[in-house]
């Protein structure tokens, strides 16, 4: 009796253990999410338990609580001031926290390798931050994510500070951008990066889509790898799995029958972000209409197939990445703009629903519809390629003035190494004037961006002060570099709006004062009055405005302030 008392012991303690932590999604009825107390403390548990799992904190969030993160390590060392001989995963949740998917899932992910359920990675260490945008879940709702279906309460896409943080990852707004940042850089910028999202937009079949950062711009070797072998090993897995996937469908009007572009992930996302430091970023964009059980089940699938994918690839992985930073070398040329190349189309099977226009009950106009009762297995149209349509050289370095603090800042935060002027020093540079640039009429993420930037470059020699910042491109982040400091570039810190104050005079003239000293500056460069003149003759609205004309004579004396339009970071080409 005492033995059979033992066995139904042991067997209860089995049981419980191999059922214990059970995540808020699976004590519920598949469509509820934790909200953040109950995330930490199932993680919390975890890390209380097992020798594998231990939590820290980087930095704060703008919701005033701390960035938590998680790290998973078969061989129980979390001491990384070493750089381990494994890969490194991190995965991100909850940066838009209305699409919480990504979080039911981690849950699982994290105490399913606590527990063995699953292959645990011999070469893979696994982080991650549970919520992102926690200001975001805590402010939780059951409407504003109005095209979902579930779960019943989620939080909300703005920030504690209303900002979307996947816009936010080259301007740093946010201490959410902050803390992120330091914990990227913690782990030696990740082999492999995930983001876990929801999508908006088209009706398909499919579950899961993912965006792969655009291969060209990871880079050339890195790139090819991507797009080549990972991404459809982890396809065909998936497969494996019974789940179907695609690229993310980027359509917003019309229907996918008509074909779709990759999506362009520049910096200002997480994942262009991370790719500046070649890391391999994958977007998982699990189906809005879908159940969200089968939505978290896929993003958990996803999840898995990546990581071990990585545990046995891990080494070629990061040779990769090495081979990759020789693409950015000095006197190579760097693309800081892209589009779509249309003449470069693949041809995939797409899993749809038949898409048509009737007549809308609440509009006077057509609605789009998608019929379930159609559903579709054909040949489209994917443009998966970007060429460049501006190009730069990669300078040997760039020298930014000291007094740029808030820029140096950043570039320290995100670990770009760097050097200062030991005294007072002549440096022969390539120096950029603005002279052309469109800025956007409405609000966006707290700025009014620029775009279509144009400069013009000289070659002269500057006197920098001591303690002026040399920042040399041989280094990791050598691409965060040209995509910050370029002006031209769709996110650099110019569009961003941080040097607009050299777009304001702060000098001028009152024309009757002006017009003697005009004059007199005339007659000591006749090849000034010359070019003058000659305007007038060709430029008949020119020839019209006298204010116009003195300005011009202004603009081209040494009366003109020199900072004006100046862009005051310099490039030092030789």
């Amino acid at each position: 009796m005492k033995y059979v008392f033992l066995l139904f012991f042991l067997f209860s303690i089995s049981f419980a253990q191999k059922n214990s932590h059970p995540t808020f999604f699976e004590k519920g009825n598949g469509n509820q999410t934790a909200n953040y107390q109950e995330i930490l403390d199932f993680y919390e548990k975890l890390d209380l338990e097992f020798e594998t799992i231990q939590g820290l904190n980087f930095g704060f969030t703008d919701s005033g609580e701390p960035l938590r993160v998680y790290i998973f390590n078969a061989d129980k060392r979390f001491d990384y001031d070493f750089k381990p001989e494994k890969a490194f995963v991190l995965i991100n949740n909850g940066i838009h926290a209305g699409e919480p998917d990504g979080i039911d899932a981690t849950m699982q992910l994290f105490r399913d390798l606590a527990y063995k359920k699953i292959k645990v990675p011999k070469n893979v260490v696994i982080i991650t931050i549970p919520v992102y945008n926690i200001g975001g879940l805590l402010n939780r709702n059951s409407t504003s994510r109005v095209n979902q279906n579930g779960p019943e309460e989620y939080g909300f896409r703005g920030n504690a500070r209303n900002f979307d943080l996947n816009r936010d990852f080259i301007k740093a707004d946010t201490k959410n951008t902050m803390a992120f940042a330091q914990t990227f850089h913690a782990f030696f910028s990740p082999d492999i990066f995930i983001d876990n999202h929801v999508s908006n937009g088209a009706d398909y079949q499919y579950k899961l889509t993912y965006i792969m950062t655009e291969p060209k711009r990871l880079g050339n070797v890195l790139g090819n790898f991507v797009k080549t072998e990972m991404t459809p090993a982890i396809v065909n897995d998936l497969k494996d799995k019974k789940v179907e996937s695609t690229p993310y469908v980027n359509v917003w009007s019309g229907t996918p029958a008509d074909g779709f572009a990759q999506f362009s992930d520049t910096p200002r996302y997480a994942t262009g972000y991370t790719s500046l430091f070649n890391t391999i970023g994958y977007v998982v964009e699990t189906h809005m209409l879908k159940p969200y059980n089968e939505r978290v089940k896929v993003t958990y699938d996803f999840m898995v197939s990546t990581i071990e994918y990585a545990d046995k690839n891990w080494e070629k992985i990061k040779n990769l990445r090495i081979q990759n930073k020789e693409q950015y070398e000095a006197n190579n040329y760097y693309p800081i703009q892209w589009k779509i190349d249309s003449s470069n189309v693949e041809k995939i099977t797409f899993l749809g629903f038949d898409g048509s226009y009737k007549k809308s009950d609440v509009t006077t106009g057509k609605r789009l519809f998608y019929d379930r009762s159609k559903p579709y297995s054909k040949l489209i149209n994917f443009y998966g390629t970007y060429k460049p349509t501006k190009e730069i050289k990669i300078p040997l370095a760039y020298v930014i003035p000291q007094g740029q603090w808030k820029i140096i800042d950043l570039l320290k935060h995100n670990k770009i190494e760097y050097s200062r002027l030991h005294q007072d020093t002549l440096i022969d540079v390539e120096s950029y004037k603005i002279v052309d640039y469109n800025t956007a009429k409405n609000a966006y993420e707290g700025h009014y961006p620029h775009s279509n930037t144009k400069v013009a470059s000289t070659n002269k020699t500057v006197a920098f002060n001591k303690g002026d910042y040399l920042i040399k491109t041989d280094q990791l982040g050598v691409k965060y570099l040209l995509e910050t400091l370029e002006p031209e570039a769709i996110d650099s810190f110019f569009n961003w709006n941080f040097f607009d104050t050299i777009l304001q005079q702060k000098e001028g003239y009152s024309a009757y004062v002006f017009e003697d000293l005009a004059n007199e500056y005339l007659n000591e460069h006749p090849e000034l009055r010359a070019q003058l003149e000659q305007k007038i003759k060709e430029d008949k609205a020119f020839a019209d405005n006298p204010d116009a004309q003195l300005d011009w004579v202004y603009k081209n004396s040494i009366y003109y302030e020199k900072a004006h339009l100046q862009y005051p970071i310099y490039r030092i080409v030789k």
